[in-house]
């Protein structure tokens, strides 16, 4: 007989037994710990909270995404959740809080330290999508005046914060006594200057920064741009408020990135994991998009109607309507995913429009030429006779250049709006084509078809 291998406890296994350390440990997978914590009803949770402790809650909710962790300090008693999040550094903290309800967050913070309270309550007064929300308040920071051997005692001092974040200090910013921002030090030319020279000696004055309501997904991509491992985030009064790091700038990226992408594909974002939208949930967040884009193809049937009789008069023309305007989604679909995302990163400007245009209408020559032969081929398959073979060629090139026009233009004019050009979905762009595409297939098909003549 082979041995038997004794089953790993799930995480409501270990809420009575305590061995939630151990379950960490077996566990260290993120989205095997988010789905079974999510399994946990509201008196689990509630009991997660008096089996955690600092260490343990340190490592469960840094694991786990905000959503769910607000879920769970919010089912627990209020003194008990703030011992917890006082464990996480303060801007997870504060991501945490904006998650819990209203009423839940005040609770928590106040049964946390005044000083403490006080520093959160200072960054959930930031907009959420804005540089501060995201910052780190903890900077390091000496004065000019001040030695090096004195400047890196200081440091020491400040790094000993037990909130303080190790990869955050990269950068020494150098400040005056009400915080003005006047330069920064790497940390590793502190520790190897001689010790008797003055900060003065080593700051680079011309410091890169943002302001604190600058948009989040704009300040990091200004971090990555300028190959950064932090940004001081400094007032109208240039006072130092925080840091923006890589490790943050990573996460608002990839957190736009996804809601970019659900919204090319025709949806709101969920802003949690899949496996926990109910299909109500699912329901709020795709029917906006799906009666509006039926509103919007309502149109096509109306164009189709419009052109009932030339449908009559030459009834090999309707083989081709799923081929024209399929042909002419696809396109506007490559064209606006490529750039919207171009455009998210940075990689394409409001002034590269010409540029843009210019390059997708070249591109799309191309393509139109290689699709109307293939039309031609299609045509010939279905041998419907040179002249439909004609219009159904000529709308295919026609129909992939209109798409590459329209795809190249709306994507920066959204932009220029201050509209997310993610808007610019692959349905919509579709239901955009489909209708101009119709009108312009029949339009071909009155000036090349004789049995469309004096209709």
């Amino acid at each position: 007989m082979s041995p038997t291998t004794e089953a790993t406890p799930t995480l409501r296994d270990v809420l009575t037994t305590g061995q939630l350390a151990n379950w960490l440990r077996t566990v260290p997978l993120p989205a095997e710990r988010s789905r079974q914590m999510a399994k946990l009803d509201r008196s689990e949770l509630r009991q997660l909270g008096l089996v955690l402790d600092a260490d343990t809650a340190e490592d469960l909710l840094n694991s786990v995404d905000d959503e769910l962790a607000a879920q769970a300090l919010t089912a627990m008693d209020p003194p008990r959740a703030a011992v917890l999040i006082d464990s996480l550094d303060t801007d997870h903290t504060t991501d945490i809080l904006r998650e819990m309800p209203d009423r839940a967050a005040e609770s928590v913070l106040s049964a946390l330290p005044p000083a403490r309270a006080a520093a959160l309550r200072r960054m959930l007064a930031w907009p959420k999508d804005s540089a501060a929300a995201h910052m780190v308040p903890e900077a390091l920071t000496v004065t000019p005046e001040l030695t090096i051997a004195e400047a890196i005692a200081v440091v020491r001092h400040g790094a000993a914060d037990p909130h303080f974040d190790s990869r955050n200090g990269a950068y020494i910013y150098v400040t005056d006594a009400d915080r003005h921002l006047l330069g920064v030090v790497a940390f590793r030319d502190l520790v190897l200057a001689d010790s008797v020279h003055r900060v003065a000696t080593l700051m680079n004055e011309d410091v890169l920064w943002v302001s604190p309501l600058t948009d989040s997904e704009e300040a990091a991509q200004a971090l990555d741009d300028a190959n950064l491992v932090a940004m001081p985030v400094v007032d109208d009064e240039r006072r130092l408020l925080g840091i923006l790091t890589e490790s943050a700038a990573a996460d608002i990226a990839e957190e736009e990135a996804t809601e970019d992408a659900e919204r090319q594909g025709g949806s709101v974002p969920l802003e949690l994991p899949y496996l926990r939208a109910s299909p109500w949930l699912l329901w709020r967040k795709r029917i906006g998009w799906l009666l509006l884009l039926f509103v919007a193809e309502a149109y096509t049937g109306t164009v189709l109607r419009a052109f009932e009789q030339e449908m009559e008069a030459v009834v090999a023309l309707a083989f081709f309507i799923p081929l024209l305007i399929g042909t002419g989604g696809n396109t506007g679909t490559q064209i606006t995913t490529t750039l919207v995302r171009s455009l998210a990163t940075g990689d394409v400007r409001l002034r590269d429009t010409p540029a843009v245009l210019a390059k997708e209408m070249s591109t799309g020559l191309l393509v139109a030429l290689t699709m109307a032969l293939a039309a031609v081929i299609r045509a010939w398959m279905l041998g419907v006779g040179p002249e439909v073979t004609l219009t159904v060629s000529l709308t295919v090139g026609a129909i992939v250049l209109w798409s590459a026009f329209i795809a190249s233009i709306l994507p920066p004019v959204l932009k220029m709006l201050r509209i997310d050009p993610a808007l610019v979905s692959a349905p919509l762009i579709a239901t955009v084509v489909d209708g101009t595409g119709l009108m312009i297939y029949f339009g071909i098909a009155h000036l090349t078809l004789s049995q469309l003549q004096g209709l």
